[in-house]
């Protein structure tokens, strides 16, 4: 396939999914991963589209994220979030290890585990920060490339270090949940530290206000199946609810 073609056809497919991967453009397109690469670094060059480590996100999906910081998603949907945090938070015992996730709601449960005896290991900034003085917790910051807009840790570093991680559970957050159970994000890079934070945990509890039932996302994390518990808001959308329960999900509402 002629170099143009090829780079049409790779702006069709991150157009309609959002974000891709390497690998799998390397598949559908019938070339070398090392094509595929290159390919990106001159559509990144052209502002085209954002390569990022394993494949390649919409340009628009960026900007997006980088006009909403963090602090003003810190401020939407407060209420829920905090609930949804405050349950969270029974759900850990004196001497537990557990993982946080990046994102504003375990943030909140940061918040809630000061003055506890635990082990809290996190990739998250936002976490480094409420805990950092604190002389109870025992705090874990996990290595890695700064990624300034979500005040996360990610990359290599951050994944080799979770692999001698092991916790009683793992508190995630995600984009959104779909209609059919399956966990979805909209951020290339922390897919695979989601899916990591899980391997390394006994039990996975996923921390989503209502707004995110159904949810959108063009990239995987896992399957309802994956997911022990799910702590949400009154009104979340039933249906979703039922999908996950169905693949053993124990659901708690706030």
């Amino acid at each position: 396939m002629l170099q143009r073609l090829r780079h049409a056809e790779i702006m069709r497919r991150v157009s309609t999914s959002g974000a891709t991967s390497v690998r799998d453009l390397a598949s559908q397109l019938g070339v070398s991963p090392s094509t595929i690469r290159r390919d990106l670094e001159v559509l990144d060059r052209d502002g085209t589209l954002r390569r990022v480590r394993g494949g390649a996100l919409r340009r628009a999906d960026l900007d997006a994220d980088l006009a909403r910081p963090f602090s003003e998603v810190t401020c939407t949907d407060e209420r829920d979030k905090e609930l949804v945090a405050e349950r969270a938070a029974r759900l850990v015992a004196d001497g537990d290890v557990v993982l946080l996730d990046i994102g504003t709601t375990t943030m909140r449960l940061a918040r809630r585990l000061r003055g506890r005896r635990v082990t809290v290991v996190t990739s998250s900034l936002a976490v480094l920060d409420v805990l950092r003085a604190d002389p109870e917790v025992e705090l874990l910051l996990l290595g890695g490339m700064v990624r300034r807009p979500y005040h996360s840790l990610v990359g290599v570093l951050t994944e080799a270090a979770l692999g001698q991680v092991v916790a009683d559970r793992v508190f995630l957050g995600a984009s959104g949940v779909r209609a059919d159970g399956q966990l979805v994000d909209t951020t290339l890079a922390e897919v695979p530290l989601k899916r990591a934070m899980m391997a390394a945990a006994g039990q996975v509890v996923l921390l989503v206000d209502r707004h995110k039932f159904p949810g959108t996302g063009a990239l995987r994390v896992c399957g309802p199946e994956d997911i022990d518990v799910i702590v949400t808001n009154e009104g979340a959308h039933e249906p979703t609810l039922r999908t996950c329960a169905a693949a053993g999900a124990e659901i708690l509402l706030t």
